[in-house]
């Protein structure tokens, strides 16, 4: 494995070594004991390896008094790898902090770093930006690595969306003007669906720029930008540059204070077409954090054309995935939860329905599950809703407003995926809530 500042190259014979060792969890967890005691440069090479190979979305090592926990992330569950001496930790510890670009002599508090990964992909490299987060703990400085694998960069076709859901989120993203903002919590899949806007509409002839903290996926054809808080370039400042270059549609990483809620709803009051995200629990909540930051109900009407919500559950195993009859009282799950349900939504019958079962095998990790999918909730602001949007509602009333409106809840269309023998009512409870 060679390094250099910010970067780490796996050779093809090593990556080859480790996609064929590690086929799961518990190949990963018996070559990463068996390598402990190799050097650091190599036993590190190992680590990004596996967990590139498992498509991990987080790497995490934390330490306690005498040991230190790696564990790994898949599709969105954590699942332990190993534990080392700390003594085995603190050169990994102290390599990775070289990698990510922080100070090595600085572990009472919090630093944010990154490098890249480059490995082999049948005839050419690819680079895989990891986002490193170290924390001061009791027994030594936790770190979280951020897998961001331009993998993960997927068409619109493959987010999950039902037929209805596809045919709004196209005629939305055409639009020439107005904003578009994508709910949900840290993991939720957020920035995965506007790169997938963003693939959608991309063209010659239009200029997209994007403004993120940070980067995290590279696209041919479109200018981005990285904050830097450290020189005083935030997403407020940064936005107001970007204006000046004359973009047509313009992607903002994330609304977090009042000066870029501002700035961006002026952008989509004045003739671009602004996607954004924002940190809340469903869709309905969009407007009423965009009124906590300060923005005026009288700009966010006209301003906003679409909120959306989503969060990510996994997908039943292919290989040990059964269909069996629901129970009584899944059937009566089921069937309350898809009470109200529009006109025009394609659900399947639920009178002699089958919905899978997770069981587990070694493909899957013996979870039972394998892969993710986005499950949705959305609004479009019509002139009715805008109207509503002054009067300052409660998130309770906008939601009911939303729902009367035909909004389908993340809930049902979980649920709608349990039917489609996508998922298990029990992982969208897990996800959403009974």
């Amino acid at each position: 494995m060679a390094d250099i500042a910010g970067q780490v190259k796996i050779p093809s014979e090593k990556f080859e070594a480790v996609k064929k060792s590690v086929g799961n969890i518990s190949d990963f967890k018996k070559e990463v004991e068996a390598a402990a005691g190799q050097k650091t440069t190599e036993f590190l090479g190992l680590i990004f390896g596996g967990a590139l190979v498992l498509d991990t979305s987080d790497i995490h090592l934390e330490p306690s008094e005498e040991t230190t926990k790696i564990r790994v992330r898949l599709d969105g569950i954590l699942q332990d790898v190993a534990e080392l001496k700390n003594s085995v930790y603190e050169p990994l510890l102290s390599r990775i902090k070289l990698l990510s670009g922080v100070k090595l002599n600085v572990s009472d508090r919090p630093q944010d770093g990154r490098f890249s990964i480059v490995v082999p992909d049948k005839d050419k490299e690819v680079e895989i930006e990891i986002r490193t987060s170290t924390l001061p703990s009791e027994h030594g400085e936790t770190v979280v690595l951020r897998v961001l694998n331009p993998k993960n960069l997927i068409e619109m076709e493959a987010l999950g969306l039902r037929k209805d859901l596809m045919e709004t989120f196209n005629k939305e993203i055409k639009k020439p003007n107005g904003m578009i903002i994508v709910t949900g919590p840290t993991g939720s899949g957020k920035t995965t669906t506007l790169y997938a806007f963003l693939k959608k509409i991309q063209n010659p002839e239009i200029k997209i720029i994007t403004i993120e903290d940070p980067i995290e996926y590279h696209l041919d054809g479109i200018s981005q930008t990285q904050v830097q808080k450290d020189k005083g370039y935030d997403f407020a400042s940064g936005l107001k540059s970007v204006m000046r270059q004359d973009p047509d549609v313009i992607l903002v990483g994330e609304v977090r204070d009042l000066e870029t809620a501002q700035t961006a709803l002026q952008a989509a009051l004045t003739g671009h077409l602004v996607f954004t995200t924002l940190h809340t629990n469903d869709a309905a909540g969009t407007i009423a954090r965009l009124i906590s930051l300060g923005a005026e109900p009288s700009n966010i009407g006209p301003a906003v054309n679409m909120a959306v919500a989503q969060r990510l559950v996994r997908e039943v195993c292919k290989k040990c995935g059964k269909l069996r009859a629901p129970t009584e009282a899944e059937l009566i799950k089921i069937r309350e939860g898809l009470k109200g349900l529009p006109k025009g939504v394609d659900v399947p019958k639920t009178d002699s329905v089958k919905i899978p079962e997770a069981k587990g095998c070694e493909e899957c990790n013996n979870t039972g599950y394998r892969g993710r999918v986005g499950i949705f909730e959305t609004f479009q602001v019509d002139d009715e809703m805008e109207k509503f949007i002054q009067e300052k509602p409660s998130i309770a009333a906008l939601r009911k407003k939303a729902i009367d409106m035909g909004m389908v809840t993340m809930k049902q269309d979980g649920i709608i995926k349990v039917l489609k023998g996508v998922t298990t009512l029990e992982e969208v409870e897990r996800v959403v809530g009974d």
